[in-house]
């Protein structure tokens, strides 16, 4: 008989190990999805997510970083050191976030935080705080890194604009025994894992700070009035929705978010902390939150400048050929819907060419009186209007024959809806047209843009872009 209480004990005993793990991975489901449900989204994997799979909460100090996680839109309980400045009560437009590590080779933080003040107006500065995660476990190497921000940029940190923060060690989850996806060496792993924790811990701080929030990498340069230029980006489309907005086309540089997304980002990068590099997971949680398609602007308002990596001083001279120095100019492009009866070859459609990235609308032969319009969810002022057609390899599928026109007095119908009233700005020239002041010459808030076919043409048409600058709304 005491054989059997024997038996009876180690079952049980089982039965409690063997819950362990069952209910640690049933936790990490029921997080995950509320990631995805709590929003009301139906989400649909691509895949490489479904060939990922959510990493066991293996360490205490894992556990112990989601230990107060009820849900994704709380903040993660981390005591932060402050190195130098402090928050000020008053929120800002914009958080600009940096994070960074003690490289072998090169250090370009300096000259980064030099360059977002030095690129911008007084009026700017007003509206921005910069927050640089001193992400390294070298303490000695933080400690005298700060003190040469703080001799450099005194003023900065005395008027708020600039805070500097580490993250202890104690808080980062288990940087060993990490999964070697896409068989990267074990080094390469820790790096990369480690730098998803940085970014999530630098999110996670800068959550209650502003509306927006900018991540940049410590060895960029800014273009001049840059916050000017993303402030006209995001007020043209209000009304529209968006998780991501991209000022540029390298690694986590000049994504814009909404502030009150971060913890979600935060717990994300925790959560998949070594699955993958931060910016195939940034594109991931883009996708779960239903904004499927990249909305990147041109130009490029930041250019990585580095010359040596932060992982083992390897070089790196990925350059950004969309940037420019002065891009003060960068066109609006309110949010429309767009319309054409020119037949469409394969998935060149109407919106590549009034979206921001290197796409572009191509169309077989058009026909007098084929037209291609825009048409605004918000009658909008406009003062300058620029269409380029054609490209550098194919440099005759341009409009050889046509008008720009703009409308108002919109209807509805079958096919959408139209304006009725058309006023003609000016002719294609050698298949571009750039009309400026366009305010001062109509009356008028603008409802459509129209291109007009004005003579059938035997070349296929390409827009490789159009772009539209606006003034401010009428009302305001």
């Amino acid at each position: 008989m005491r054989l059997v209480w024997k038996y009876v004990d180690k079952m049980r005993c089982f039965r409690k190990r063997s819950a362990i793990p069952l209910l640690g991975v049933l936790i990490t489901c029921l997080l995950f999805l509320n990631l995805f449900i709590e929003d009301g989204y139906v989400l649909e994997e691509d895949k490489r997510q479904r060939e990922t799979s959510i990493h066991q909460l293996n360490s205490e100090r894992y556990v112990h970083t989601f230990k107060d996680i009820s849900n994704f839109s709380g903040t993660i309980n981390v005591t932060y050191r402050y190195l130098a400045g402090s928050p000020l009560p008053r929120k800002k437009y914009l958080t600009i976030g940096l994070s960074s590590v003690k490289r072998k080779r090169g250090n370009y933080l300096m000259e980064t935080i030099k360059s977002i003040f030095d690129q911008s107006s007084y009026e700017e500065l007003k509206e921005i705080v910069v927050v640089v995660h001193l992400a390294d476990f070298d303490l000695a190497w933080c400690e005298s890194l700060v003190q040469e921000i703080s001799r450099k940029f005194a003023h900065h940190i005395i008027a708020g604009r600039l805070l500097v923060i580490h993250a202890p060690e104690e808080y980062y989850p288990s940087l060993d025994g990490l999964k070697r996806n896409y068989n990267d060496p074990e080094d390469r792993v820790r790096f990369r894992s480690k730098q998803n924790v940085d970014y999530a811990f630098l999110l996670n701080f800068c959550t209650n700070l502003s509306d927006f929030y900018m991540m940049l990498e410590d060895d960029v340069r800014c273009s001049r009035n840059f916050l000017t230029a993303m402030k006209k980006v995001v007020t043209s489309r209000e009304g529209s929705y968006w998780v991501m907005l991209e000022f540029s086309k390298l690694g986590y540089i000049g994504k814009l978010y909404h502030s009150k997304d971060l913890p979600r980002l935060a717990h994300f990068l925790l959560m998949f902390y070594q699955e993958m590099p931060c910016d195939w997971l940034l594109i991931h949680f883009r996708g779960l939150l239903a904004q499927k398609d990249v909305i990147r602007f041109k130009p490029s308002l930041f250019q990585h400048i580095g010359y040596y990596s932060s992982y083992k001083g390897s070089e790196n001279k990925l350059k950004d050929d969309d940037f420019e120095e002065d891009s003060f100019d960068i066109p609006d492009n309110p949010p429309a819907s767009l319309y054409t009866n020119i037949n469409v070859f394969e998935k060149y459609d109407a919106t590549k060419a009034y979206s921001n990235v290197d796409e572009y609308f191509w169309g077989k032969a058009p026909s007098t009186g084929d037209f291609f319009v825009i048409v605004f969810e918000k009658s909008a002022k406009i003062s300058k209007i620029k269409i380029v057609t054609g490209t550098d390899d194919r440099q005759n599928d341009i409009l050889h024959h046509g008008a720009l026109e703009v409308g108002e007095k919109l209807v509805g119908t079958k096919k959408g809806k139209q304006c009725t009233s058309y006023i003609t700005l000016g002719e294609f020239k050698n298949g571009n047209i750039e009309v400026r002041d366009v305010n001062r010459q109509i009356a008028f808030d603008i409802d459509c843009v129209r291109i007009v076919v004005t003579a059938s043409q035997k070349e296929w048409l390409i827009i490789r872009s159009i772009s539209i600058w606006t003034t401010q709304p009428s009302g305001q």
